[in-house]
C-alpha cells in the first residue's frame, strides 16, 4: 500500500479494515481502471476478494499475536514457514535465507455481509537490536510483500485464458505463479498496472486446481518481458549512485525529517535548487524508497536518513565517494579487466592512497566514509579474547592501521583494563585522537605515526580492519609477516573483513571484489584463501564469527617463526 508509513500494529489495522470493507465489484475497477461493464462482469462473476497480504516485523511471534488480536485478527493455527517470501527477501538484501525466520499466518476478516476472508501475514522476525532493522525499514517503505488476492470459482482453461487477457489489456503484466501439489492450487500473479488506484502494486489470482497447462503462457510471457525490463533496471544503476549523491551534496536529508512532509518549492528554497528538477529528483528517491511522499509533501525514509551528516553510522561520506572519484573511475572498468591494473591509478595516475594524500579534503572524506561500515563493528567488543579472563588483568590491544580510532574506541570503552596502541598516518593519528578523547579513553591510548611496514609494537590482541582487502597476497604476506615478528606466542590476531561466499550465494563481499579491483588494486578473499595466507606466514585461522553488513571476524595465532 502506499502513503504514509505506519509502524506494525497500525498496518495490520488498515489492512484488516480494507479487507472488511472493499467487495469485489468496486475493487477491481481500483486495481485496473477502465474496465467496461462487460469485463467488470465478467471479472465479478468469475472470482471474488480472498485476501490482502503484507509483510510485519515484530520482535517475537508473542507480540505479533498481540498485535494481530487488538485487530480483531486473532488465530490459533500456528504459523508456517514461509520459503517463498523468505527466498524474495533474502534476494533482495542479499542475506542468506538461512538468516530470516519468514512465517506466514491467515487470520480470518469477514466482509461487510459476512464473505470470509483473511488477512495473509508474513512475518519475518527481528529482534530488538538486530541487524535485520534496516530491511525492516526498508521494507515497510516498499511494501514489496503487499497483494490483493482474488479466488477464481469453477476455473476451466478457458476462463483462464479470459481472465488473463483482460488483466494483460488493462496493463496488468505478469510477475510469476506456481502450483502448489499440497493445496491442488495453481497462482497467477501480475504487476497492477501503473494508474491503479487500489493501493497495491501486486495481484493475485488463486485457482483450485492444477491449472499448469495455462500458468506455462502466463511464466513465458513473464519471461520474454521481464529480461528487458530487469536490464534496463541495472542498467540505470548509475543514475541511482548519481541521485544519492546529489541528494547528500545538496544537503537536502539535513533540509528534511522523517515526522512530517515538506513542499518542493520550500525545500527548493532551503537547498538553493531549481524546484521543478528538484520534484523531477524527489521522484526519483521515491522510487529508490530513501524519501516518501504524503498530503505535506515530501519526507525522509530510515534508508534516506542515513544520508545525514548527524546520524549515526552516516553514510554522507559514502555517497560522496562513490558519486565523486570512484564513480568516474569504475568508467575505466574495462581497462581493469582487461590488464588486470587498477583503473583509478589509470585515470588519475597514482593509486588511491596517494591521490587522496596530495588533496586534504579527500582524505578526510574517504576517511569519514570508512565510517559508513562502523556498525560492522558493534560485536567486536564482545569477543571473548578481549575478556580479563583471556588477556590478564591487564592488556595492551594494538590496531594495525586503525583509521580514525572508532574501534579501537570501542574495545576500551567497553574493557576499562584495557590499554590501546593505534598505528595509523600522521592526518589520522589526530582524528583518532579526538575519537578517543570524545569516549573518555585518551589516557589508555598511545598512537604511533606510521604504517605497517614499520616495526610493529608488542601487544596481546592484535586487529587488522578492512585492511588485507586493500592489498595483493604478496603485500597481504608481508603485512602478516611484520605482526608475526611483533607477536608473542600467546597474542591473538583478528582480522575483519567481508568473507566471499563459496556457493555462490549473494553476498556484499562480491560487489565489494569488484570495487577492489578497479579502484584499490585489492581483493575480498574467501574464509579458505584467508587460512592459506595466514598459514605462508605462521598463523593459523582459530575459528571465523559473523558480523553485521556481510562483515567476518577471523581469529588467527601464531604456530611458529617465520623468518
Amino acid at each position: 500500500m502506499t502513503g504514509t508509513i505506519l509502524g506494525d500494529a497500525a498496518r495490520l489495522r488498515v489492512t484488516a479494515d480494507f479487507v472488511r470493507d472493499q467487495d469485489t465489484a468496486t475493487l477491481l475497477p481500483l486495481l485496473l481502471p477502465g474496465l467496461d461493464g462487460p469485463e467488470l462482469r465478467a471479472l465479478a462473476d468469475r472470482c471474488r476478494f480472498a485476501h490482502a497480504a503484507l509483510a510485519v516485523f515484530p520482535p517475537d511471534l508473542e507480540s505479533l499475536r498481540t498485535d494481530l488480536a487488538e485487530c480483531g485478527l486473532a488465530t490459533d493455527a500456528p504459523p508456517r514457514p514461509s520459503t517463498v517470501v523468505r527466498a524474495r527477501v533474502a534476494a533482495r538484501y542479499r542475506r542468506a535465507a538461512t538468516d530470516l525466520d519468514v512465517r506466514i499466518l491467515r487470520p480470518v476478516a469477514h466482509g461487510r455481509c459476512g464473505e470470509r476472508r483473511a488477512v495473509e501475514v508474513f512475518a519475518l522476525t527481528v529482534p530488538p537490536g538486530s541487524d535485520l532493522a534496516d530491511i525492516a525499514a526498508d521494507e515497510r517503505v516498499r511494501e514489496n510483500e503487499a497483494h490483493v488476492a482474488f479466488e477464481i470459482e469453477h476455473p476451466d482453461p478457458l476462463v483462464l485464458h479470459g481472465l488473463r487477457a483482460i488483466f494483460a489489456r488493462h496493463g496488468a503484466l505478469p510477475e510469476g505463479g506456481g502450483y502448489n501439489p499440497h493445496e491442488n492450487g495453481t497462482v497467477f500473479y501480475f504487476a497492477a498496472p501503473p494508474d491503479s488506484k487500489a493501493g497495491y502494486r501486486r495481484v493475485e489470482l488463486y485457482a483450485p486446481g492444477d491449472h499448469r497447462d495455462v500458468l506455462a503462457p502466463h511464466l513465458d510471457e513473464l519471461r520474454t518481458h521481464a529480461p528487458a525490463e530487469t536490464l534496463l533496471r541495472l542498467l540505470t544503476g548509475a543514475w541511482t549512485t548519481q541521485a544519492l549523491a546529489t541528494f547528500a551534496d545538496l544537503r537536502l536529508p539535513e533540509a528534511m525529517d522523517t515526522e512530517s512532509g515538506i513542499d518542493v518549492e520550500t525545500l527548493a528554497r532551503r537547498a538553493g535548487a531549481h524546484p521543478e528538477s528538484l520534484a523531477t529528483l524527489l521522484r526519483y528517491l521515491t522510487m529508490l524508497g530513501a524519501v516518501t511522499r504524503d498530503k505535506a509533501g515530501f519526507r525522509l525514509t530510515a534508508v534516506g536518513a542515513l544520508l545525514r551528516e548527524d546520524e549515526p553510522y552516516s553514510m554522507r561520506a559514502l555517497a560522496l565517494m562513490y558519486g565523486g572519484s570512484f564513480y568516474h573511475s569504475f568508467a575505466q572498468l574495462g581497462y581493469a579487466v582487461r590488464t588486470g591494473r587498477e583503473a583509478f591509478a589509470h585515470l588519475f595516475g597514482v593509486n588511491h592512497f596517494e591521490y587522496f594524500a596530495r588533496r586534504p579534503e579527500l582524505a578526510d572524506l574517504f576517511d569519514r566514509s570508512m565510517a559508513a561500515s562502523a556498525r560492522m563493528f558493534d560485536p567486536v567488543p564482545a569477543h571473548p579474547v578481549f575478556a580479563p579472563t583471556a588477556t590478564g588483568a591487564s592488556a595492551t590491544v594494538v590496531d594495525v592501521a586503525g583509521g580514525n580510532g572508532d574501534l579501537l574506541g570501542r574495545i576500551l570503552t567497553a574493557h576499562p583494563h584495557l590499554h590501546g596502541i593505534l598505528l595509523e598516518r600522521p592526518h589520522a593519528v589526530e582524528a583518532a585522537r579526538a575519537t578517543m578523547a570524545a569516549a573518555g579513553c585518551a589516557s589508555r591510548c598511545t598512537y604511533r605515526a606510521g604504517d605497517f611496514a614499520d616495526v610493529l609494537p608488542g601487544g596481546d590482541v592484535y586487529i587488522l580492519s578492512r585492511v588485507l582487502h586493500d592489498w595483493d597476497d604478496e603485500r597481504c604476506r608481508e603485512i602478516l609477516r611484520h605482526c608475526a615478528a611483533a607477536m608473542p606466542a600467546d597474542a591473538d590476531l583478528l582480522i575483519l573483513e567481508r568473507v566471499l561466499p563459496t556457493d555462490g550465494s549473494p553476498s556484499l563481499a562480491t560487489a565489494w571484489d569488484l570495487h577492489m579491483m578497479c579502484n584499490v588494486g585489492g581483493r575480498e578473499r574467501s574464509a579458505g584463501h584467508y587460512a592459506r595466507l595466514l598459514a605462508d606466514t605462521g598463523f593459523e585461522l582459530i575459528d571465523r564469527a559473523p558480523l553485521p553488513l556481510d562483515g567476518s571476524l577471523l581469529r588467527a595465532r601464531r604456530t611458529r617463526m617465520v623468518g
